[in-house]
C-alpha cells in the first residue's frame, strides 16, 4: 500500500484512546462542523449507511428531519437492513447521503453509485469517503481477487474489493454527481493531524447531485 501510495486511514492512530472513536469517525466529524454541515443536518433529511457507533450519535442530536441508519447486516435495532445497489427509497428522498468508507467493500461501486444520485434530491450531496491510491490511473478491481490475503495484498485490507485510483471523481460523476471536494488544508488548516489522529491526505469526498 506504500508503493501505492494509498490515502485512507491512518492506522497508527487509529482508535480514540478515551472513547474507542476511529480516525475515520474523527476526521468526518471535523469536516462536518468546519464545512457546515453538522449545524446543517436540522434541516435534512439524511440516509447513513454503516452508521459508526460514535459519529451516528453526534448526527442524532442534532435532530435532522429524517436520519434512516443502514447497513447490509445490521447488528443492532435502530439500523434498517438495507442494500446500496438495490435501495427500497423513491427517487429524490434525501438532502444528504453518508457512506463513510464503504463503497470499497460493494460489490459494484457503480451501481451503488447510480443508486445514491438517484435517492437525492437534486441539489442534495453525497459523503463519500474511501481508500484511493494517488498512484493508479485507473481504479482497479478484479474477481480473480477472491480470498482473504490476496485482498489484502491487491486492496490493502481482506473485505476491500477494489482500489480507487485518481478516476474517482470521473467515476462518479458518470452518474451526475458532480465534485464539491476539498482538502483537509481548506477546511482544517487550524487542526493539527496528528494530535487528532487523523490522515491529513484524506480530502472531504463530498458530491452533489445536479
Amino acid at each position: 500500500m506504500r508503493a501505492l501510495d494509498v490515502i485512507g486511514s491512518d492506522p497508527d492512530r487509529f482508535a480514540c484512546p478515551w472513547c474507542g472513536a476511529t480516525d475515520r469517525e474523527r476526521h468526518l466529524f471535523l469536516y462536518f462542523r468546519a464545512s457546515g454541515f453538522l449545524a446543517d443536518l436540522a434541516v435534512r433529511e439524511v440516509l447513513h449507511f454503516a452508521p459508526e457507533r460514535r459519529l451516528s450519535i453526534v448526527f442524532a442530536r442534532q435532530k435532522p428531519r429524517r436520519y434512516i441508519q443502514c447497513d447490509l447486516y445490521p447488528s443492532v435495532p435502530n439500523v434498517e437492513r438495507v442494500d446500496m445497489l438495490a435501495m427500497p427509497y423513491p427517487d429524490r428522498t434525501f438532502d444528504l447521503v453518508i457512506a463513510n468508507h464503504v463503497l470499497e467493500h460493494v460489490a459494484d461501486d457503480q451501481a451503488a453509485i447510480r443508486e445514491i444520485a438517484r435517492v437525492l434530491k437534486p441539489g442534495g450531496y453525497a459523503v463519500l469517503q474511501t481508500p484511493f491510491s494517488a498512484v493508479l490511473t485507473n481504479t482497479w478491481s478484479d474477481p480473480g481477487v477472491d480470498t482473504d490475503a490476496a485482498r489484502l495484498q491487491a486492496f490493502g485490507q481482506e473485505d476491500h474489493v477494489r482500489l480507487f485510483g485518481r478516476d474517482i471523481c470521473q467515476r462518479f460523476a458518470t452518474f451526475g454527481l458532480v465534485s464539491r471536494m476539498s482538502d483537509h488544508s481548506e477546511l482544517l488548516s487550524g487542526i493539527d493531524a496528528c494530535q487528532y489522529g487523523i490522515n491529513a491526505r484524506e480530502p472531504f469526498f463530498l458530491f452533489q447531485r445536479m
